[in-house]
C-alpha cells in the first residue's frame, strides 16, 4: 500500500526538519522529488543524503517564497526538471511572533507572503498541469494555531486558517478532474529547536498533550505520504491533525 513508485514530489522547506521528513517518506515510498528551499549548501546537503539513503535521483531547486518572481518560476521548473508534477507539498513556513498590538506591518507581510500567497501562487500553477495529466495531489501544511488560535502570532495563526480555506475550495474545484487537495496540521513537533529547551518547558508543553509526548517529524511524513497515494484518492477537502490528541477536532 501507499506505493508512490512513479510519481514525483515538489517539496518547499524541504532541508527543515518537518520538510526532510516529509521528503524522507514520499522518496521512500518510491517517489522522485524536486526538493525546495532558500538555502542552497544546505539543500545540495540534503539531496545528496537523501540519494544515498533512499536512492533515486532526486534534484534540488533553490526559490525564494518570500519573492513572487521566483514562485511563479518554481512549479515549472520542477515540471522541466522530472517530467511531471504529481505531488505539491507547500511546507514551508516562517515565524515573526509577537503581540498583535506591538506587531509591525512588515511581520504580518513577510508571513502571510511565505506561509499563504506563495502556496497560492503554486497551487494555481500545478493546477493547469494535474489538470491535464487527470490527477494529483496538493498537501498543504498548516498547524493546530490555525484552528484553535495561540497568543503571540496572529499573523501565523491567520495564514495557516488560510491555507485550510483555500483547500477547501480549490478541493471543490478539481474534484471531478481526480485531483485531492488537503491538510496536514501538526500540533508540537520535536525539532532541533525545541530539543534545546529546558527540561522544565519540555514537560510543561508535554502536559498538554495526551499522549505526553511531543510528535516526530516522521508522523508528519507518514501522514503527508497517504494522502499522496492513489488509495487516499476520496479523500480531498479535508485537515488530517496530527497532535497526539492535543486538540480533538
Amino acid at each position: 500500500m501507499f506505493d508512490l513508485t512513479g510519481m514525483t514530489a515538489l517539496v518547499t522547506g524541504a532541508s527543515g526538519g518537518i520538510g526532510s521528513a516529509i521528503a524522507r517518506s514520499l522518496a521512500s515510498q518510491g517517489a522522485r522529488l524536486a526538493l525546495s528551499g532558500t538555502n542552497a549548501a544546505k539543500l545540495r546537503s540534503f539531496r545528496e543524503q537523501l540519494n544515498d539513503e533512499v536512492g533515486g535521483d532526486h534534484v534540488e531547486i533553490t526559490c525564494d517564497l518570500s519573492n513572487p518572481e521566483q514562485v511563479e518560476e518554481l512549479v515549472p521548473a520542477a515540471i522541466d526538471t522530472l517530467g511531471k508534477l504529481d505531488i505539491l507539498v507547500n511546507n514551508a513556513g516562517i515565524t515573526r511572533d509577537g503581540l498583535m498590538m506591538r506587531m509591525k506591518d512588515e511581520d504580518w507581510e513577510q508571513v502571510m507572503q511565505v506561509n499563504l500567497n506563495s502556496a497560492f501562487r503554486l497551487m494555481r500553477a500545478a493546477t493547469r498541469p494535474m489538470m491535464k495529466a487527470k490527477f494529483g495531489r496538493m498537501i498543504s501544511i498548516t498547524s493546530v494555531v490555525g484552528t484553535t488560535g495561540n497568543p503571540g502570532q496572529m499573523n501565523y495563526a491567520a495564514a495557516k486558517a488560510g491555507l485550510t480555506g483555500m483547500t477547501k475550495s480549490l478541493a471543490q474545484e478539481l474534484a471531478s478532474r481526480n485531483i485531492t487537495v488537503n491538510c496536514v496540521a501538526p500540533g508540537f513537533i520535536r525539532t532541533a529547536m525545541t530539543d534545546v529547551l529546558p527540561d522544565d518547558q519540555k514537560a510543561a508543553l508535554n502536559s498538554r498533550i495526551p499522549m505526553d509526548r511531543m510528535g516526530e517529524g516522521e508522523d508528519i511524513g507518514a501522514a503527508v505520504a497517504y494522502l499522496a497515494s492513489k488509495e487516499a484518492g476520496y479523500i480531498t477537502g479535508q485537515t488530517l491533525h496530527v497532535n497526539g490528541g492535543m486538540a480533538m477536532i
